[in-house]
């Protein structure tokens, strides 16, 4: 051998042996033609960069002694060889023999070190990104908005609430980071929307061929399970009804999607805790435009619609159906504010538009 041999070197041959025996296995095809980067994240330290740019092929034909021979390899270097190749291994195996049941927070900690409940995009490799992209994209949930899916959209901004997520279908986590306007914030943010989605999807390939996903935020779904109900039962609807299970919902997703400001705003505006307040009032006490606080108040229209676009023609047939009842059920008022808050009609846009050039 070119350098002293050791105990340590004498482990080291023995798990080069044994990698190349299990990744030189059938299940392994695909991956042999890929570089050593594939798996490499960001956060890997003292990476044997002479090694980066081979595939898994010429890598694991080579010899042990051919390897630590390599100009500016030794042992440490072979060690994050060794870290990647079993990297490859282990990642495989999880893909092979997790279950679509079992969430991708207990196969992250086999490949990148992530801790279940935790997201890092700093530990997330190329394989594991390709691997979200394509179980995304045959699930057919490529045109399902970025926005809709984000755990809070004041990670996002405005220009990308509503980009499909076959946007990034194409790109290498390493392209993402060298696309315009893309910085590390933008990027983090795309790869948990994939993460989490994902994560509920597991290691499904694709759904059965008699079945679809409907994959929405969830509390989506209890808005609609409401919504739903009180169309059976519209006479019976009541304004504490319509304020626990429709508008409190909505002002606590507003406070998540753009913060505690605005969701105080719109919690004002529906008079949940007392008198619903006008705009006049709202900008005298914080000392702003009513122009500024009907800005604020847009942000809350263009939150909801991403996250529920669907909302609004079911709020809008509810209101048209309560609309039509005698005696007028107790909670169309409030659920009359609620749609003008969050899905204002023509003349209700017109109207906050004639007042903000007023004030002006």
């Amino acid at each position: 051998m070119g350098k002293t041999s050791s105990v340590e070197e004498c482990r080291q041959i023995t798990s080069f042996l044994a990698l190349r025996k299990t990744l030189f296995g059938d299940q392994f095809a695909a991956d042999l033609d890929k570089p050593l980067a594939y798996w490499a994240l960001p956060g890997d330290r003292r990476l044997p960069l002479a090694f980066l740019g081979r595939t898994l092929r010429d890598l694991l034909q080579s010899s042990f002694e051919e390897l630590i021979a390599t100009p500016g390899i030794g042992q440490k270097k072979i060690t994050s060889l060794l870290k990647l190749l079993s990297r490859v291994a282990k990642n495989q195996t999880a893909t092979l023999h997790l279950s679509g049941a079992q969430s991708l927070a207990t196969q992250l900690p086999l490949a990148s070190g992530l801790q279940p409940g935790e997201f890092n995009s700093n530990l997330v490799s190329e394989s594991q990104w390709e691997q979200w992209r394509n179980i995304i994209a045959n699930h057919a949930l490529g045109e399902v908005q970025l926005g809709r899916l984000a755990p809070t959209l004041q990670a996002l901004p405005t220009v990308i609430w509503r980009m499909p997520l076959s946007t990034y279908f194409g790109y290498s986590i390493a392209q993402l980071r060298h696309l315009k306007t893309h910085g590390e914030k933008r990027v983090a943010a795309i790869l948990e929307v994939f993460y989490s989605l994902y994560e509920l999807l597991g290691n499904s390939p694709q759904p059965p061929s008699h079945l679809a996903l409907r994959i929405v935020p969830k509390f989506i779904v209890q808005l609609e399970t409401w919504v739903t109900s009180r169309l059976e039962k519209a006479d019976l609807i009541s304004e504490e009804s319509v304020r626990e299970s429709l508008a409190i919902p909505l002002v606590k997703q507003i406070q998540i999607d753009c913060g505690q400001t605005i969701g105080r705003l719109a919690e004002g505006r529906l008079g949940l805790h007392g008198a619903p307040q006008s705009v006049r009032l709202q900008a005298k006490r914080m000392s702003v435009t009513r122009a500024r606080v009907y800005q604020l108040l847009g942000e809350c229209q263009q939150a909801i619609t991403v996250r529920w676009p669907e909302g609004c023609l079911l709020l809008t047939c509810l209101q048209q159906h309560l609309s039509s009842l005698q005696p007028e059920p107790k909670g169309l008022k409030l659920l009359q504010a609620v749609v003008n808050l969050f899905f204002p009609d023509d003349d209700e846009m017109l109207r906050r538009k004639l007042e903000k050039n007023l004030d002006r």
